[in-house]
């Protein structure tokens, strides 16, 4: 025990000795790291640098190592360049950032159109298919309110529609070649008429100028035996084509009459989940504008087909009830369907019984298509289906340049549907905004709170808090807005 009290002593010592070593060692680390920062007083031109001026941790590296001499006087400013961005204008980037989007966006649509280029017997039958079930639809919507089953009433309409249709084809055809021989014999009558009306006109036309014209005509045709050849070899290539998209438009009205809703909701499940709700809420309320433009198409074209036949039928020009017919067809084609039929009309009616009748023709014609455009479509069709007269020319010019007749049927229709998608869109779009906006409170509330009308009473202001509840809390929610 009487060991103790010195081993403390040494050991107090040692720590003491320890402790002073640490602040030197601290004192010394401080003093260097001083020596270090503290940058030497620049020197004038050719004037020597002072030895002491150099840092002791640049021992070895040479006195011009932490001091640059500046320019000479003789050289020139360089003035630093701008950034390129900031040197072009803001219009000029606008312009380019637009540029390059639209690039992207008409290269999208190039593909798009070549691949449906590609496909275009399959997707115009899918198009006529669309249409047809459009029409039909109704009535298979009906035959279940009476108790069918879904199969029964599909098969039992598809059926009875199919065979509408081909028995109006027939009664057509049938026509025609019923019709064809006394049709021959009144056009050759009708051009000896016209012939003699010629000469005896005021146009001083003369019978060997009649004559040229057939015989140049003639040789026209003698020429190009062998386009008209090709001609008709590529209509037996188009007859097939047409079988074929007739079959397969077939067989796709029967699958959207029975399975319609089902495909719908495959067709959802491959849209983005974000705009999903969107697209639902666009596709019932696209397929109502398709469904009002089919059944007022129809309507309005077999108006048209039963008042100009009538007119023709009682004029007695031959073949009223096939003209009819292709009045009542080429009315799907909005704007020039009308035209070629009432001019196929007339031409008919020209040839066969005279210019007075077929001034007559024509008059009908015109009377029935001003109504028509008039007082039909607009009561008929509605505004669920309105588009505007250039949107439908331009369309329809479009449509018939890219797919032909198929293109021009279904210019119009596909109008119509896009502008009910977008226009239902764009609100429920606006609507999803206002609907995840904040509500307005302190000072953001008092900006966007009414202002009084002038002359108002302070009474008759509304400050938007009336539609608190008192339950509540008296949160304000906002019009249109619930507690949760």
């Amino acid at each position: 025990m009487s060991k103790l009290p010195g081993w403390l002593g040494r050991l107090g010592a040692e720590l003491t000795e320890l402790g002073d070593r640490l602040e030197q060692r601290r004192a010394e680390a401080e003093g260097d790291e001083a020596a270090r920062t503290e940058l030497p007083a620049p020197a004038s031109a050719g004037a020597a640098v002072p030895a002491d001026a150099v840092p002791s941790g640049a021992a070895g590296r040479g006195a011009t190592a932490d001091h640059v001499p500046p320019p000479p006087s003789y050289a020139p400013s360089v003035a630093a360049r701008p950034d390129p961005v900031a040197a072009i204008p803001w219009g000029m980037r606008v312009a380019a950032e637009a540029g390059w989007r639209l690039l992207v966006l008409a290269g999208t649509l190039w593909v798009l159109m070549r691949v449906i280029s590609a496909v275009q017997l399959v997707v115009l039958a899918f198009v006529a298919a669309l249409l047809v079930t459009a029409m039909l639809q109704p009535t298979v919507s009906r035959l279940r309110g009476y108790g069918l089953p879904r199969g029964l009433a599909t098969a039992v309409t598809a059926i009875l529609g199919f065979v509408i249709m081909g028995l109006v084809g027939w009664f057509v055809v049938w026509q025609v070649m019923d019709n064809i021989d006394t049709l021959s014999d009144k056009v050759r009558t009708g051009i000896d008429d016209l012939k003699n009306w010629l000469l005896d006109s005021p146009f001083h036309v003369t019978e060997q100028q009649i004559n040229d014209v057939a015989k140049n005509l003639s040789d026209t045709i003698g020429t190009n035996t062998e386009q008209i050849t090709s001609a008709g070899l590529q209509g037996v290539t188009v007859m097939v084509e047409l079988l074929t998209g007739m079959l397969l438009a077939m067989f796709s009205t029967l699958f959207l009459l029975y399975d319609g809703r089902r495909i719908w909701h495959w067709v959802l499940k491959l849209v983005p989940a974000q705009a999903r709700p969107g697209v639902a809420g666009a596709g019932p309320r696209a397929w109502r504008t398709l469904t009002a433009y089919v059944r007022g198409t129809v309507i309005v074209a077999l108006i048209d087909a039963i008042f100009i036949g009538l007119g023709i039928f009682f004029l007695d020009v031959p073949m009223a009830v096939p003209l009819a017919v292709f009045i009542f067809l080429f009315a799907f084609i909005p704007l020039v369907g009308a035209v070629i039929s009432g001019a196929l009309a007339v031409v008919v009616a020209l040839v066969t019984q005279g210019v007075f009748t077929a001034l007559m023709v024509l008059v009908v014609v015109l009377a029935v298509q001003q109504i028509e455009g008039h007082v039909l479509q607009p009561f008929i069709l509605g505004r669920a289906v309105r588009v505007h007269p250039l949107a439908v020319v331009l369309s329809v010019a479009a449509g018939g340049m890219i797919a032909g007749i198929g293109g021009a049927v279904v210019a119009v229709p596909l109008v119509a549907v896009t502008n009910t998608v977008v226009g239902y869109l764009r609100a429920y779009g606006q609507e999803e905004a206002l609907r995840y906006a904040p509500v307005p409170r302190g000072a953001t509330a008092v900006d966007v709170a009414p202002t009084p009308a002038p002359g108002a009473p302070p009474e008759d202001i509304d400050h938007g808090d009336d539609d608190r509840d008192p339950d509540d809390g008296g949160t304000n929610h906002g019009p249109g807005r619930s507690g949760t």
